[in-house]
């Protein structure tokens, strides 16, 4: 658990419910489940991690109906694809500001949050050529836990 408290993810939830409404989604229990667990987790899951998991509550849903569920998130910004990960996509639904590290032998990714690099500078040889719409910071390297076993 992210350490959400109820009432925020009941906020979160509704909101999520007006967002498809304006986005002419329906809200079917998929759906919902699927972004419930996201707003739940502390891990970045993959699709195959989410329907393994969803699959408790719902266990006629399919790996095909969570990975395009999934894509449908991020395309109406409800949850965003952890972008550099050269494995699997991996999901958040975390979209308040933050970065994000990689342990590249757990496979873990972690939040967390410098403020400075909220407001990273877009180059104008990039922002005169293209719009952007979401910046990110990444790190790779090993976590803690890995780092003492390689020791």
């Amino acid at each position: 658990m992210t350490g959400i408290q109820s009432t925020d993810i009941k906020n979160k939830l509704h909101a999520f419910c007006v967002q498809c409404k304006n986005a002419g989604l329906k809200m079917t229990p998929q759906r919902l489940a699927i972004y419930k667990y996201l707003l739940e987790t502390v891990e970045h899951p993959s699709a195959d991690t989410v329907f393994r998991n969803v699959r408790h509550t719902l266990p006629n849903i399919s790996l095909d109906t969570v990975n395009r569920t999934l894509l449908t998130l991020n395309r109406i910004g409800a949850a965003f694809v952890v972008e550099g990960t050269g494995d699997v996509k991996r999901f958040d639904a975390n979209l308040e500001d933050h970065q994000h590290f990689k342990c590249l032998n757990c496979k873990r990714i972690i939040d967390f949050h410098h403020a400075p690099f909220d407001n990273v500078e877009i180059p104008t040889c990039i922002k005169d050529q293209f719009t952007i719409l979401r910046k990110t910071v990444y790190f790779e390297g090993l976590c803690k836990d890995c780092q003492s076993i390689s020791t």
